[in-house]
């Protein structure tokens, strides 16, 4: 039994939900996000919360409820409040600027690299050395903060490079005589 999957999912003050078959909708403040539930789990709204149950006792449909409940609640919160990472920057000459929406970095290159952030991003920079990206989609959010943080990753001997914000970096010890 999944221990997630069996509490309801309750629809946050502000937010309007709706059950269309397999697919929840939910709008907010922020915006409107969907979530299409899998064949093998059921979704049905009660009570102002949405109810997730497996359809059958398989493997595969118990592996998919507690997932699907979880993708739920992360689309009542982000149309609600949205999602944010922030990235810091470490090193000598490394920074970051805003060029319009697209987000300049110098890491070191010989060349600075552009990132355009997909639609309903937002990127802001409140310190050169520091990243903040927002949107109402945790999946979209946590890829655009990945794909930043991929064009310099914190190495291992100094900690320079691009890390989140409370990221611990393993040091290792530098070379003996």
């Amino acid at each position: 039994m999944s221990r997630i999957g069996k509490k309801p999912v309750p629809v946050p003050a502000g937010v309007t939900a709706s059950v269309e078959g397999q697919k929840v909708s939910a709008k907010g403040p922020k915006g409107e996000l969907h979530f299409v539930v899998n064949d093998e789990v059921l979704v049905k709204l009660e009570d102002n919360a949405v109810v997730v149950t497996p359809a059958t006792q398989t493997k595969d449909a118990r592996s998919k409820w507690g997932m699907s409940r979880t993708m739920i609640e992360n689309i009542f919160k982000g149309v609600k409040d949205g999602y944010e990472r922030k990235l810091e920057i470490n090193g000598v000459g490394y920074r970051a600027a805003l060029q319009g929406k697209n987000l300049q970095l110098a890491l070191g290159f010989s060349h600075d690299v552009v990132y355009e952030p997909p639609q309903g991003i937002t990127i802001a920079v409140p310190k050169p050395t520091e990243i903040v990206v927002s949107g109402i989609d945790k999946q979209i959010v946590g890829q655009v903060a990945a794909e930043i943080r991929e064009y310099r990753g914190p190495e291992p001997y100094k900690g320079k490079g691009v890390k989140y914000a409370g990221e611990r970096i393993v040091r290792k010890e530098g070379k003996k005589k």
